[in-house]
């Protein structure tokens, strides 16, 4: 990746260099920097459409300057340099009306401390749910989901796959076309601010856990409750009561598949019965990195290995405006399973994952994958875009 900035000669210039690091992060719409010290040089990479890439190396020498000119910004204990510290970078009224809040971690390495800033965007352009780019059935579906009055809505997939902006786009939706009801959030932090609903932060560490708080507030009234994300076995048991006695509920899980979410639910002691009465469905999605459209490629005819026509695809090419990776911004991939009757009967005799896979494979369910593929047909993205964000390994490209 190019070197746009100049390196500093010594340590006077690193309070210019940091704010340089973090305006350019933000002109460019990365989501992440990390400051990783080595033996020899301080790394510094943007993580940009989901992609580490490195943008400056500077002189070990600038790395504990660097690293403490972070700390002073996000308030930290410059003098302790021996434990992980967090924190929260002030956003400048004057500066990008774009970043919502900056987020600060430091860690301490055999090599020194390493840092990484992580920025929030307000993406107005992804308020509603009709924005996110769901295809048509499982649009239809989540308005559905979200209709209903009780029942549990989980979400999966990994960090950074835009889960949290799903949900803040569904309870909009909710809070917009069916005004007057209770909405309330339980969130480590709240990471999107949403009109209209109840938000509550929960502390790390502190005494109000996830679990206890929303013990308390099914005593309060609500009508739909969003948990930022189902981490143990007391919190799932809460939810999974909570949807089954008149409230709608969605929260996150780390599962990689829909199947895969709902035997995690039998781990944490869930019984099947309750799996199978409260659980509504299940949303896997991923973010796919799109073409760049300055230097993406317009598709040609191509033959395959036998001298065949194949359909046509858009490359990725590379140019100042994407960092020379061809891709900018992104797009989203999903899959929903909604449980009928055959997945009910396979959970209460608590099927294994295979057995679940297969029964979804019977009634022609509409993999992430499959999805993704309508975007590689409309030159959105790339055939082997979508096979590493699926982890799809493919020989036909």
């Amino acid at each position: 990746m190019k070197n746009n900035s100049s390196k500093p000669k010594d340590a006077s210039d690193v309070v210019s260099l940091v704010g340089d690091l973090l305006a350019r992060a933000v002109q460019h719409g990365a989501s992440d920097i990390h400051f990783e010290p080595g033996n020899a040089e301080l790394e510094v990479k943007y993580r940009l459409d989901g992609v580490l890439s490195t943008i400056e190396r500077l002189p070990k020498t600038l790395s504990d300057n660097v690293i403490a000119r972070l700390k002073v910004l996000g308030g930290l204990l410059t003098y302790r340099n021996d434990i992980p510290q967090e924190g929260r970078i002030e956003v400048s009224k004057s500066g990008n009306s774009d970043i919502m809040d900056q987020r600060l971690a430091v860690f301490p390495t055999i090599h020194g401390q390493r840092a990484v800033v992580r920025l929030f965007y307000n993406h107005t352009e992804l308020m509603e749910l009709g924005q996110l780019g769901f295809s048509a059935d499982t649009y239809s579906t989540l308005k559905n989901i979200a209709a209903q009055n009780q029942g549990v809505l989980l979400l999966t997939g990994p960090a950074g796959s835009g889960k949290s902006t799903t949900l803040a786009a569904l309870l909009r939706h909710i809070l917009k076309s069916c005004p007057g009801k209770s909405v309330v959030t339980l969130e480590d932090p709240v990471e999107i601010r949403i009109d209209g609903a109840t938000q509550v932060q929960i502390t790390p560490h502190g005494e109000m856990t996830f679990a206890t708080a929303l013990r308390s507030l099914l005593r309060q009234d609500p009508q739909v409750l969003m948990i930022g994300e189902i981490r143990d076995a007391e919190t799932a048991r809460i939810a999974i009561e909570a949807g089954l006695t008149g409230h709608l509920l969605m929260s996150t899980m780390h599962s990689g598949s829909p199947a895969g979410a709902l035997l995690r639910l039998l781990e944490m002691g869930i019984e099947p019965y309750q799996v199978t009465s409260s659980v509504s469905a299940v949303l896997n999605q991923r973010l796919v990195r799109k073409l760049c459209k300055k230097c993406r490629k317009s598709p040609g005819g191509k033959q395959n290995a036998e001298g065949q026509d194949r359909q046509p695809e858009s490359e990725a090419i590379g140019c100042n405006e994407c960092f020379n990776t061809g891709y900018k911004g992104r797009a989203l991939i999903a899959e929903i399973v909604e449980l009928d009757s055959p997945l009910r009967k396979a959970l209460l005799a608590k099927a294994d994952l295979d057995e679940l896979e297969q029964i979804l494979r019977d009634r022609g369910h509409t993999t992430m994958f499959a999805d993704g593929k309508r975007l590689v047909e409309e030159g959105v993205t790339t055939q082997e875009e979508l096979n590493s964000v699926c982890g799809i390994v493919s020989d036909s490209q």
